[in-house]
């Protein structure tokens, strides 16, 4: 009997312990796995914090699914954008802005994992996620209609930010890929 523990786009098969075994040791278990100092476990929408409690508490059994989300340990600063202002170039240079710090903070990080012969996990995991907090934001953008220059700033960014996503997964594909 096994849990179900999805890890990014991984699903990784855990053995089911004892119901009376703490929190900490399933912890234990995953960060010897994945190699991540510092992480979430989530079951049902809920964070499991308290370590000493037993998982019969959180009421996990066979066939659970835990979502484990790692915390990076030094996040790099993102840009404050304002809130959306009512006016187009307000929108664009907001666009611009975020595209702008993608460039300058993350597709260096990109680019240096990209020509490491050793995969570091963590780091990729950390890239990853932030790329796709830049897409999110990016996508939270909604110009009106009318505003074919802002919408088409949006568009152009959505591309490059995804296609920075999938050159990265292609990576970390071909990366596992040479490990078996």
């Amino acid at each position: 009997m096994s849990v179900t523990v999805k890890w990014g786009t991984e699903r990784l098969s855990f053995a089911l312990p004892a119901p009376s075994t703490p929190l900490s040791h399933v912890r234990k278990a995953l960060s010897d796995y994945t190699h991540l100092d510092a992480f979430k476990l989530i079951y049902n929408g809920a964070i499991l914090k308290d370590d000493d409690t037993p998982i019969s508490a959180y009421r996990i059994h066979a066939n659970s699914t835990l979502q484990l989300i790692p915390i990076t340990a030094a996040p790099q600063p993102q840009p404050q954008l304002q809130p959306v202002s009512a006016t187009e170039a307000a929108v664009v240079t907001q666009i611009q802005a975020e595209v702008a710090s993608v460039r300058q903070n993350l597709t260096p990080d990109l680019n240096r994992i990209l020509q490491t012969q050793v995969s570091d996990k963590k780091d990729e995991l950390r890239v990853g996620e932030l790329l796709l907090q830049a897409l999110l934001r990016i996508d939270g953008i909604s110009p009106e209609r009318s505003w074919d220059q802002a919408r088409a700033e949006r568009k152009a960014a959505v591309k490059e930010i995804q296609s920075l996503l999938d050159i990265l997964d292609a990576h970390k594909a071909k990366s596992a890929a040479a490990r078996r």
